[in-house]
């Protein structure tokens, strides 16, 4: 490895956790000129989707502001923290990690509810068709500021967690780029992660693909789990061609989940120009994954636990079944991802362990 790029992955790591403090200590800010003006709290009674779809929805709007500019600004302060490399004292320790995990989960998983990964599903339709003035929406209203909202705490989630646990192998025995120790054992090497990771995979690649089969049952004119009135309605709208956006982006990726078992996710396929036979970049398969698979827990934890749905389920149809399944599919995604950065990483560059 050159002193270059040993440098530069320095460098990505250090940058980490100031980046963090920086994201949330500004939407702390924020969340304090919300307190004082009363306005822009896109959660609770001022839910703009009015579906109650998240579990912010019984946090009063006059608490709201408040009480993220506290758990932000004081998440800024343990991301500062995580900035340095002298290990604290124990209780210390445990109180930066035992307010900083939950808070970076709360973020990423909480916050961001079904929006997120609806319009994660969404996005390859509406940017292919935008030059076409198809679906016909008004974009203003699909991004919104509430949307936006959610997905800014999901970064900032990310962005407290990767400091965290860079803080927490800097300050221990572990290497902070790889977290490996001497000597490395148990489900975390290459030949154990290819086992469990092979399950997960598997596990994370079936569940989209059974939701994606009721969606395409409906194009196909065939009313899986719904009326066939409605049915009708939704052809005539236009609103089938929705389900089946969101049923493609389910079918590709639970191919793509594929690929993280398969030879052709570790090497570029030979149909693909300029890349065939390359290697896949590590990056390049797990943080797509880990991103869907944040996305999936923390819209199965909103759906799941809004009256809402469990109203629109008292019949049990097969058209809500398979999201019942998706708390699963989020676990398994995630699990699946950090097997193959296990499996691939091979000998840690900074500190040469294997």
């Amino acid at each position: 490895m050159t002193t270059r790029t040993h440098t530069r992955e320095s460098s990505r790591l250090r940058l980490t956790a100031p980046l963090a403090a920086a994201w949330l200590a500004s939407w702390g800010v924020l969340a304090l000129v919300g307190t004082l003006t009363r306005a822009g709290y896109p959660f609770g009674d001022n839910d703009p989707y009015g579906d109650g779809a998240n579990l912010l929805r019984s946090v009063p709007v006059a608490a709201g502001p408040p009480l993220f500019a506290g758990l932000l600004l004081a998440g800024a302060v343990v991301a500062l923290v995580a900035a340095g490399s002298t290990p604290l004292r124990r209780p210390l320790r445990l109180l930066v990690l035992g307010y900083g995990w939950p808070l970076a989960a709360f973020l990423a998983v909480v916050v961001p509810d079904v929006r997120v990964l609806m319009m994660l599903g969404y996005a390859p339709m509406l940017i292919i068709g935008a030059p076409f003035g198809w679906p016909p929406v008004d974009y203003s209203e699909l991004f919104t500021w509430a949307l936006f909202a959610r997905a800014a705490a999901l970064v900032g989630g990310v962005l407290l967690a990767g400091a965290l646990l860079v803080w927490q192998r800097r300050t221990s025995a572990a290497c902070p780029a790889c977290g490996r120790r001497d000597p490395e054992r148990g489900w975390t090497t290459a030949a154990s992660a290819a086992r469990w990771g092979r399950w997960a995979t598997w596990t994370a690649a079936v569940i989209p693909l059974v939701y994606a089969a009721t969606r395409f049952a409906w194009l196909l004119g065939i009313p899986l789990g719904i009326g066939e009135d409605f049915l009708a309605e939704m052809r005539e709208t236009g609103l089938v061609w929705g389900g089946v956006g969101l049923g493609a982006f389910a079918t590709v990726g639970a191919v793509l989940t594929v690929g993280l078992i398969r030879p052709w996710g570790e090497r570029f396929p030979r149909w693909l120009p300029g890349l065939a036979g390359r290697r896949v970049p590590v990056a390049l398969a797990v943080v797509p994954a880990a991103l869907v698979a944040l996305s999936v827990t923390s819209a199965s934890l909103a759906l799941l636990t809004a009256p809402a749905f469990w109203r629109l389920t008292e019949d049990f149809s097969s058209a809500e079944a398979p999201m019942l399944l998706w708390p699963l599919w989020g676990v398994a995604l995630g699990a699946a991802a950090l097997a193959y950065h296990l499996r691939r990483r091979g000998a840690c560059q900074r500190c040469d362990r294997e």
